[in-house]
């Protein structure tokens, strides 16, 4: 029992001195580490000390830099200040010397003006005093001599005009009529085509009379049939052993003449049959207006057409215009424009190209009322051409201005084309018309006794009277009968003013 008890007590003692051995130790320890942290806290401020006091000398210096900076920029300004003044100054001391100097020259002038208006006053008085002198040594008044001399001025100004007109226009065909010549004549002289006659109707021989009766059929039914296959009118008179097609659309009227053609050489006329034969020809009239079209191209060397635009031209081989055919017009336009364009420096495919495609516009069929120039021209344009090319088709009959010489080229190549001799039939009336005009055109003027229209046309034959028109007088009526001409009448071509004065004094020795 004692020893447990030391046991115990020993235990405990133990534990005490540990629990004072730990408590020793960590006092030691915080006094230790309380020394440490107020050794870090003295070299902290002192540190910071350090660091305000270097702060503060580089804000000083800084501070002293700026202010330097701060009155040496004000010393510099307050010079520039001076100089301005100074320059200022010497500004408006000049000014005031200039005007003080413009006062003396507005006093000089007003001065002059005073002089000039008293001699201005007494040179009227002297040209009143001359001209009543004039007028009494005359006898004329001055507005009477005024006329005469105007008159005589104007007279010689005139014949001095006239006479440089003559040379100018002698020099200019002097120069061109060569190159002209060799120039169209090399291309009009290949290009005579046949000419056809403008006509909405057709004509289909028959073997006999009899055949009326079969084209006709049952109660009308097969020449109803054809009528609504082909969109024409047939129309079956009196004409011995003829039957006469009509209709505007000549693509129409041709695949029933041709229809028509083989069913009187088959001689099996019934609704069937007449279908069959006029779906055939359809097909072989569309197959000719793209060969028709593919041919002119390939003539014409022209490459890389829209199959839209090479049928739209094969359907102008069926197409005339003024007894013209259209298709061969337009290639004879396309083989004029290359040749002057390859003449004069100008780009010969966009040249060929929008002449074979002016008329393009003529081959299709629209419900609008678009001209042909605006049809073609909007075909052009979708099929990709060149803006040149769908400017010469929209302005070939100015409906708007040109944009390039090409397009200028095609209208002029038009006119050759349609205006040369052979290339269109007129009627007989419009013929007479037109002749009757030039006519009265030129009786319309004084002077003129007698008028002419010869060569068809193309020229104007006056002749005036000797008494009333002298020879310069003779030359203006000349150039104002063509001015006329060209103002009131539309003609291909042109036309010559001929103006014959001669006098004829007849005496016979008896």
């Amino acid at each position: 029992m004692e020893v447990l008890i030391i046991a115990l007590v020993s235990l405990l003692a133990g534990l005490i001195l540990g629990v004072v051995g730990r408590w020793i130790y960590a006092k030691y320890q915080l006094s230790s580490a309380e020394q440490r942290a107020e050794r870090i806290k003295q070299d902290a401020i002192r540190e910071s000390e350090s660091k305000a006091k270097e702060i503060l000398l580089e804000a000083t210096d800084n501070l002293l830099r700026e202010r330097a900076n701060q009155e040496k920029e004000l010393r510099e300004r307050r010079l520039e200040l001076q100089k301005l003044e100074k320059r200022l100054i010497q500004k408006e001391d000049n000014l005031d010397a200039k005007l003080a100097g413009v006062e003396k020259q507005i006093e000089s002038f007003q001065e002059r003006e005073r002089q000039l208006s008293e001699r201005e006053s007494q040179l009227v008085d002297k040209e009143r005093q001359i001209i009543s002198d004039l007028e009494r040594i005359s006898g004329l008044s001055m507005e009477e001599a005024r006329t005469i001399v105007l008159n005589k001025i104007e007279g010689e100004v005139r014949h001095e005009a006239q006479g440089l007109a003559n040379k100018i226009e002698q020099e200019a065909i002097a120069t061109a009529e060569k190159k002209a010549r060799e120039l169209l004549v090399s291309t009009v002289q290949r290009l005579a085509s046949e000419v056809t006659s403008e006509m909405t109707v057709s004509s289909v021989t028959l073997p006999n009379e009899e055949m009326k009766g079969r084209i006709i059929g049952k109660e009308g039914r097969n020449i109803r049939t054809l009528e609504n296959l082909t969109g024409v009118d047939i129309i079956i008179d009196d004409t011995p052993e003829a039957v006469v097609i009509s209709c505007f659309d000549p693509i129409r009227r041709a695949i029933a003449k041709v229809s028509m053609e083989r069913l009187v050489a088959d001689g099996r006329i019934h609704p069937a049959r007449i279908e069959e034969v006029v779906q055939r020809v359809a097909k072989e009239i569309n197959q000719t207006i793209i060969e028709e079209g593919e041919r002119v191209v390939y003539d014409l060397g022209i490459h890389n057409m829209h199959p839209d635009l090479v049928k739209a031209l094969g359907r102008l081989h069926y197409r005339t215009s003024y007894g013209q055919n259209v298709l061969a017009h337009s290639k004879e336009v396309a083989i004029i424009a290359g040749t002057v364009a390859s003449e004069i420096g100008l780009d010969v495919k966009i040249a060929k190209r929008a002449a074979l495609l002016h008329d393009i516009g003529k081959g299709m069929e629209s419900d609008g009322d678009e001209n042909h120039a605006e049809l073609g021209a909007e075909l052009a344009r979708r099929c990709g051409e060149d803006p040149r090319v769908v400017n010469g088709i929209a302005s070939h009959h100015n409906d708007i201005e040109p944009s390039c010489p090409e397009a200028v080229l095609v209208q002029i190549s038009d006119s050759i084309s349609a205006s040369r001799p052979g290339a269109r039939r007129e009627s007989l009336d419009t013929y007479i018309k037109r002749l009757q005009n030039l006519e009265q055109i030129g009786e319309s003027f004084e002077g003129v006794e007698k008028c002419y229209a010869i060569q068809a046309g193309r020229e104007l034959r006056i002749i005036v009277n000797t008494d009333k028109v002298n020879d310069q007088q003779a030359r203006d009526l000349a150039r104002e009968i063509a001015k006329k001409i060209e103002s009131e009448l539309h003609y291909p071509g042109r036309i010559k003013v001929t103006i014959i004065r001669e006098t004829r004094v007849v005496e016979y020795a008896r």
